[in-house]
Order: structure tokens, then C-alpha cells, then sequence
């Protein structure tokens, strides 16, 4: 059996276990409503539900200390998850049924939803949990150009080893306490001010632990608001941990089925795969690709980034396609590269 598996076994065993001690208490499931994306034709709902103490939900956060806060915040990544859980999801007026996958999350499509363009609001009930909310953004049909923007190192100045992140996002609840890359929320500004419609998605490797805070660090920022796709740590099948990369092609790949008529601005950072990644989509799909921005690091930050001082991988020449790529040091810089090479 290799380790992965063990691995996974214990984390299974682990998770039933706390699963009925956390019955026994009176806990009861609760959902956390994620922001999904859709089209006319269809919706994706996205939420997990995890077994809560009811007295916990008493007790509102901002009232909290922040030593209370910090301890709400480490029991995020201490969860217990309810596995194969029976859920309805309410989109407009239509209702359907679904369950939980083994790690508490409901990923579903919902078809003929009937909701006009823009933010909606959806109801998401689990059997035994009190109903919960969550948006979902319908994009314009007439929507030509969408913006994918990474988000630790690219929106986010972490300063922290990676290794760190996920538990610094997570723990640290004060959105003050994470600082935005200079200029970036005016470079997405220029980017989207002749596109009213076009839908903002932030496609990011850190876990759906860290939701809540990340959504409060859009909206304190003044970034534009849009889904975000995260993704769930742990062991798979094949190995200890998801790929982050293939995490982000895929959702990438679904990007471009779902919206077939929409080009695409990409934007991330140097410190991990991010050039590796979008220079694999301008080559497999150019004409669906408008430009391509990379926020460069510096050494200090690629070393808490991947340990080395140079970034893990570049792209320039695009395959030969011809799609604009801008290069700099922060929004300040991408802006005064975008205004000698704007996108298509």
C-alpha cells in the first residue's frame, strides 16, 4: 500500500470518528455557501458542509477578542467534515437534490435555472443544518472578454513560505493584516473599463478554508468582485497532496468550455507555475487568450516562495502566437506596460 494511501485511510478514519463524537455532542451539519459562475444555460453551485457547535454560532465575531478570533481561525483547518449528506439547492425557482461528496463538498450543476444576468443569491440547505446562502454570478451572454486572476503574490503580498499560507489565511482573520500588491486593483480597473460585462474569476491553489477571509480582502481592497475557484488540501489517490497546477489547468479548461465565445486576460505571478501554466494555454488555445500579465517578485519573495531567488518559470515569446504578455513589478508597473502593449 503506498504512504498516500495510508495516509488517506487514517484521514478517513479520523474524520468518522470525530464525525460521531461530534453527534453525540449535539453539533449539527452547517453549510458554507462558496460564490459559483454560470451562463443562461446553466449554474455551478459551490458550498461544503462541516459539523459546527451550535454554541460557537452564538457568539458574533466582530464582538470577539482577538486572541477568540485567532482561535475561530485555527478551527478552520481543524474541521469535520459530513460526507454523503443529502442537500437541496434552491437556484431561482427551481430546486434540486444532491449529497455531499467524501469530503463534505457539493460541487453541482443546475440546469435551466432561469436568472438574468449578474449576482444572485441561492439557497443551500443539508439535511439537519439550518438553510444557508450562497451567490452565484451569471455572466452575460454578450460577455467577449474575462479576466483569471491569481491571487497569493499577484493581488496579495504574502511574505510568508508557502508552507505557511494556507494557515496565515486562515488564522489571521484581520484583512488588514494582508497587504495588496501596489496598484493592482487600478490595473484590473484599465483592464475591465471598456468591458462593463466582462466577469472577474480569481483561480487561486490556496484552500476553500481561507473563503471568508479572502472575500473580505477583495471587497476591503477594491478589487473586483467575482468567484473564486479554490481548491481542497490533502491526500489523493496519487499522492499527498493535490496538484496545484493541475488544479488550475482544469478549472482553466472549464472556463473555456463554459464561456466558448469569451476571450481571456490571464494574470498571475512568477513565484510558482503560473507563467508554465498560461503560456501552455496561449499555445493550445490562442485565439482564446487576449493577454497575458505577470506580476515579477523579488528575490525576497521568491525565496519564501520556492526557496531560490529566480522564478521556477518565465513566458515571453507565447509559442510564436502573438498574444501580448506584460511583465512588472506591481499594478503600477503592469498598468505603464498595458498602455504600450494593450491586449485585444
Amino acid at each position: 500500500m503506498a504512504f498516500a494511501d495510508i495516509v488517506r485511510s487514517v484521514e478517513n478514519r479520523t474524520n468518522a470518528a470525530t464525525l460521531n463524537w461530534s453527534i453525540k455532542k449535539g453539533w449539527k451539519p452547517e453549510v458554507t455557501g462558496f460564490s459559483g459562475y454560470g451562463s443562461g444555460r446553466r449554474v455551478r453551485v459551490l458550498a461544503r458542509v462541516l459539523m459546527s457547535n451550535p454554541e460557537n454560532l452564538l457568539v458574533d465575531a466582530p464582538s470577539q477578542s482577538i486572541t477568540q478570533q485567532a482561535q475561530r481561525g485555527w478551527r478552520q483547518f481543524f474541521t469535520i467534515q459530513v460526507p454523503n449528506l443529502p442537500v437541496t439547492v434552491t437556484v431561482g425557482g427551481k430546486t434540486v437534490t444532491s449529497s455531499t461528496n467524501d469530503n463534505g463538498y457539493v460541487d453541482l450543476l443546475v440546469e435551466d435555472h432561469n436568472l438574468d444576468p449578474g449576482w444572485h443569491t441561492i439557497q443551500i440547505q443539508a439535511e439537519g443544518s439550518t438553510p444557508a446562502e450562497a451567490r452565484v454570478l451569471i455572466v452575460e451572454n454578450t460577455a467577449r472578454i474575462g479576466l483569471i486572476s491569481d491571487i497569493d503574490d499577484t493581488i496579495m503580498v504574502t511574505w510568508l513560505p508557502r508552507a505557511l499560507l494556507a494557515a496565515w489565511n486562515s488564522c489571521v482573520l484581520h484583512t488588514n493584516t494582508r497587504k495588496p500588491v501596489p496598484g493592482m486593483n487600478r490595473f484590473y480597473e484599465e483592464l475591465l473599463k471598456d468591458h462593463p460585462d466582462a466577469p472577474v474569476f480569481y483561480l487561486s491553489t490556496g484552500a476553500w478554508n481561507t473563503f471568508e477571509t479572502l472575500q473580505e480582502f477583495i471587497n476591503k481592497h477594491a478589487l473586483p468582485d467575482g468567484p473564486m475557484l479554490l481548491t481542497d488540501w490533502g491526500p489523493t489517490p496519487t499522492g499527498l497532496f493535490r496538484s496545484g497546477q493541475e488544479h488550475k489547468k482544469v478549472q482553466l479548461r472549464n472556463l473555456f468550455i463554459e464561456y466558448p465565445d469569451m476571450k481571456w486576460i490571464l494574470v498571475g505571478d512568477d513565484g510558482q507555475h503560473d507563467p508554465l501554466i498560461y503560456g501552455e494555454a496561449v499555445e493550445e488555445h490562442p485565439n482564446r487568450i487576449a493577454g497575458v500579465a505577470i506580476r515579477e517578485l523579488s528575490p525576497g519573495e521568491h525565496v519564501l516562495a520556492h526557496e531560490t531567488t529566480a522564478s521556477l518559470s518565465t513566458i515571453t515569446t507565447n509559442g510564436g502566437q502573438g498574444v501580448p504578455v506584460v511583465h512588472g513589478r506591481d499594478g503600477y508597473e503592469l498598468l505603464q506596460r498595458y498602455e504600450t502593449k494593450p491586449f485585444a
